[in-house]
């Protein structure tokens, strides 16, 4: 990322957190730097990044502030519905500076219409929503072979119903409200089944499991964040003599060690996570089904890394001392930003009950692999 920019997001952090979103100077910014379109086929403008340089720029983007990497790890991985809708449909909705995002969770009702839906429902957890120009949101609809599927939809921004619901302890600037929409019409090709279908873009990228690029996205933000508690971490033990103390932080043992064992657990959670990547990436560039196994590892590693990273942070923001707890220190939105992405269910201990249960040989449910 742009030395220039990542410093501008560094420096405007603590108000992208109090406006609870991303100003539009910087989303426009942003937007020229391909951030919000990493996983968007070049065919329509697009990065079309392989997961492992997508992960590694949302981890620069997140360093720099957690909740600006973690609308910009949204907004990149909505856009593999770029992929996967009929192609004029695609080129009509991404034009050269569309910003997508939304929820694929199935909260919604989908009924059939002459050429397409009609859609009705409530979303929570749309980051980034109010400068988004287009969003989806995933409903259980009867497929060609009447089983329900999930589909998402997507229409205009200004078709939704934002409510301002984002009041959290941590992620405040990704602005994640509810979206709702009451009865509209979505032509059918805006929209696609989630997991079925070729997508017209060719791309290795559209064969590397969805769900397992989610988890990469957030396990991305979640190390981000870590990097740059590290950093924060650094500069206050260089600076800070704590009360009725003669020595620096940075002088104490027990600061040094901590900032060892954080290094640690980051680096080698990256390291896990970057080996299961590479094995999937390599198997869907072969083009082959990738198999569960695999599938259950780099979610695995995606989960492992978010957790990781949340131990380093809450280390590092417990050595820092009562200076930490202040609004001023970065620290304490890092600890506050990290866990709340580990509330997220791609990366939940849902998903290491699932691998577990896998290496045991038990019957399990892989459809969120």
């Amino acid at each position: 990322m742009n030395p220039t920019l990542a410093v501008e997001i560094a420096e405007r952090a603590e108000a992208i957190e109090r406006a609870r979103g991303l100003p539009r100077d910087l989303v426009e910014r942003m937007i020229d730097a391909g951030l919000f379109r990493l996983c968007l086929p070049r065919a329509l403008g697009g990065e079309q990044a392989a997961p492992a340089e997508f992960a590694q720029r949302i981890e620069a983007v997140a360093a720099a502030d957690g909740a600006t990497g973690w609308c910009a790890m949204i907004a990149s991985t909505s856009a593999l519905a770029g992929a996967f809708l009929a192609e004029p449909a695609a080129r009509a909705i991404y034009g050269p500076r569309t910003v997508s995002g939304g929820v694929f969770a199935p909260r919604g009702t989908a009924t059939a219409a002459d050429g397409g839906w009609r859609l009705a429902g409530r979303w929570p957890f749309a980051s980034g929503c109010r400068h988004c120009d287009w969003l989806m949101a995933g409903a259980l609809a009867p497929g060609t072979d009447g089983k329900l599927e999930v589909r998402l939809f997507l229409l205009p921004a200004a078709e939704w119903t934002i409510h301002d619901t984002w009041h959290t302890a941590g992620l405040c600037g990704t602005g994640s409200h509810d979206i709702e929409v009451a009865e509209r019409f979505v032509p059918a090709a805006h929209s696609f089944a989630l997991g079925a279908g070729q997508p017209w873009s060719g791309g290795a990228l559209y064969a590397f499991p969805a769900f397992g690029l989610l988890a990469l996205g957030i396990a991305s933000v979640a190390l981000g964040i870590a990097r740059g508690a590290i950093d924060d971490f650094r500069a206050l033990a260089a600076a800070r003599t704590p009360t009725l103390g003669r020595r620096r932080l940075a002088e104490r043992g027990q600061v040094q060690t901590t900032l060892a064992e954080a290094i640690g657990l980051v680096d080698a959670a990256r390291a896990f996570l970057g080996q299961a990547v590479t094995e999937a990436w390599q198997a869907a560039q072969a083009g082959a089904p990738l198999p569960v196994p695999m599938r259950a590892r780099l979610r695995h590693a995606a989960t492992h890394a978010t957790q990781a990273a949340a131990d380093a942070v809450t280390r590092l923001h417990h050595a820092a001392g009562g200076g930490s707890i202040y609004l001023s220190s970065p620290l304490q939105r890092r600890f506050r930003d990290v866990h709340t992405a580990t509330q997220h269910m791609m990366v939940g201990p849902a998903t290491l009950e699932l691998v577990g249960r896998l290496e045991l040989g038990l019957d399990t449910d892989v459809s969120m692999l």
